[in-house]
C-alpha cells in the first residue's frame, strides 16, 4: 500500500485530493494546525475514529505547522512516505498584501523545509510543489511551462522562491521533484474569500433574502477557470511518471469577473448590476490583468484534459450554494457531476463538506 503525506489537506483541493487518493487504496496522512475550533469539515466524512474501526482507517492527521521544522521533519520520518503533495500556503493573494512577511515564511520558507526533511530522510519520497499561474503575473498569455515568470504579488514571489527550491533539490540531488503550475480552479469546496465562491454565496444569500449587496474589485480581470477535481487528478498523475517534469495545467479558455457575475446571476434569472457594487479596497496594489493556459505539453504527453468547461464549473458552483441554503436549484450542476465523474467524484460529498 503507497503511503502519501498531504499539507493543506483541509483546504480544496487536499480534501478533493485525499478523497481521489483513499479512492486508489493509499495510506493518506494529512498535516493540519491545531486550532481551538474544528477546521476539518471538508475531510470530516473521509475521517474514522481509530478508537472506532478498530484500525481500518486509511486517513491519520498530524499536527503541524509550516513554520514549524521539527514537527514537519518528525511527521516526514515517522511515515516515511512514497509520496509529498505540498498544497499548504497562505493562498489568499489580495491578503499576501496585507501579511507579506507571513506569506513569504509559509508560502515560501514552508516548501524548503519540507524539501530539506524529505533530503535528510534519505528516501526516494516523490515531492508535489503546488505551484501557480500567479507566477506568470503580467506576462503575456497564453502562458505554458516555457513563459517567463512575472510575479506581481508577495504570494506570487513566495510561489516563485518555492519554485526554484523544488528545482534546486531536483538537480542538486537528484530528488524526484515536481511543479505542477496550475491557473485557478475552483469549486463549492473553494473558500468563501475568494471571487469565484463570494459570488456564488451571494446568489444564494439574496435568493434567501440574506443578502442585498454583493462588494467586489476589479471585475475585468481575466482568469482561466477550471474545476478542482480534475486538477488533483493532475498532481497525481505528475508523480507517476519517469522522469520528474513540470507541467501547466488549465482549461485554456480565459474569462473575467464580470462573465462569471453573467453566468452566475444569469443561470437564476437575476440582474447582478442590481446587486454588485465595486469597494476599491478589493483592488491589489499590482493587478494581474489577464492568465490564460496553455496546456498542450499536459494534453498531448499525460493525456489530461479537463471535462468541465467554465458555464459548467459556475453551474456546479451555484447549484451547490443554493442547496445549502436548503433553496431549490435549477439541477443543471449536480447533473453535470453525474454525468461527467462517475468514479471517486459524488456530487453528495459536496454539499456536506461545505462551510455554513
Amino acid at each position: 500500500m503507497k503511503k502519501a503525506i498531504i499539507t493543506g489537506i483541509t483546504g480544496q483541493d487536499g480534501s478533493y485530493l485525499a478523497e481521489y487518493l483513499l479512492s486508489m487504496g493509499y495510506e493518506v496522512h494529512g498535516i493540519i494546525r491545531r486550532a481551538s475550533t474544528f477546521n476539518t469539515k471538508r475531510i470530516d466524512h473521509l475521517y474514522h475514529d481509530p478508537h472506532v474501526v478498530n484500525g481500518s482507517s486509511r486517513l491519520f492527521l498530524h499536527y503541524g505547522d509550516m513554520g514549524a521544522t521539527g514537527v514537519l521533519t518528525d511527521v516526514i520520518y515517522d511515515t516515511k512516505p512514497d509520496e509529498i503533495y505540498h498544497l499548504a500556503a497562505q493562498s489568499h493573494v489580495r491578503v499576501s498584501f496585507d501579511m507579506p512577511e507571513y506569506t513569504g515564511d509559509v508560502t515560501g520558507l514552508g516548501t524548503t523545509r519540507m524539501l530539506e526533511a524529505v533530503r535528510r530522510l534519505g528516501k526516494t519520497t516523490r515531492f508535489y510543489q503546488a505551484s501557480t499561474s500567479e507566477l506568470f503575473g503580467s506576462a503575456k498569455p497564453p502562458q505554458n511551462e516555457a513563459t517567463p515568470f512575472h510575479p506581481q504579488s508577495p504570494y506570487a514571489v513566495a510561489k516563485l522562491y518555492a519554485y526554484w527550491m523544488v528545482e534546486n533539490y531536483r538537480d542538486g540531488y537528484g530528488m524526484y521533484t515536481v511543479n505542477g503550475i496550475l491557473f485557478n480552479h475552483e469549486s463549492p469546496r473553494r473558500g468563501e474569500t475568494f471571487v469565484t465562491r463570494k459570488i456564488t454565496r451571494a446568489v444564494a444569500a439574496i435568493l434567501a433574502k440574506k443578502q442585498d449587496k454583493l462588494f467586489l474589485g476589479n471585475l475585468d480581470s481575466k482568469r482561466d477557470w477550471g474545476y478542482a477535481p480534475e486538477y488533483v487528478e493532475a498532481m497525481h498523475k505528475l508523480l507517476q511518471q519517469d522522469t520528474p517534469t513540470n507541467y501547466v495545467f488549465g482549461t485554456g479558455e480565459s474569462h473575467s469577473v464580470r462573465d462569471f457575475l453573467d453566468e452566475a446571476f444569469g443561470y437564476v434569472d437575476l440582474d447582478w448590476k442590481k446587486y454588485v457594487e465595486i469597494d476599491p479596497r478589493y483592488f491589489r496594489p499590482t493587478e494581474v490583468d489577464y492568465l490564460l493556459a496553455d496546456p498542450s505539453k499536459a494534453n498531448e504527453k499525460l493525456g489530461w484534459k479537463p471535462k468541465v468547461k467554465f458555464h459548467e464549473l459556475v453551474r456546479i458552483m451555484v447549484d451547490a450554494d443554493l442547496e445549502l441554503m436548503d433553496l431549490n436549484c435549477p439541477g443543471e450542476g449536480r447533473k453535470i457531476c453525474h454525468e461527467k465523474f462517475d468514479g471517486w467524484h459524488r456530487w453528495d460529498d459536496q454539499v456536506i463538506t461545505m462551510d455554513k
